[in-house]
């Protein structure tokens, strides 16, 4: 009979989530694909710190100055943008 109770309770514990796949499944269901949005934002984030890199660069050379500033400040707030959307991400979580 001990060993009969100890099958059904094995059995429970199979069926049941655990804690932690619990928590995960619930934070996923309340934000879904957080994970990736953040990638994106790194991405992007990324992407425009290159490119701002070579528009500065650029300009320090005296290479097309007046089609370069514009460019410049528009990775700039690229930039800005995705380091806004990343915190706003992260605080949205407490």
């Amino acid at each position: 009979m001990n060993n009969n109770f100890k099958n059904i309770q094995n059995n429970n514990n199979k069926n049941n989530l655990d804690q932690e796949k619990y928590a995960y499944l619930k934070a996923e269901a309340e934000a879904p694909y957080k994970g990736l949005r953040k990638f994106i934002y790194f991405g992007i984030g990324a992407s425009g710190a290159i490119g701002a890199f070579i528009f500065f660069i650029q300009i320090i050379a005296g290479k097309n100055v007046t089609n370069n500033i514009p460019n410049l400040l528009i990775q700039l707030g690229v930039i800005t943008l995705m380091i806004l959307l990343f915190r706003w991400e992260n605080r949205q979580n407490t």
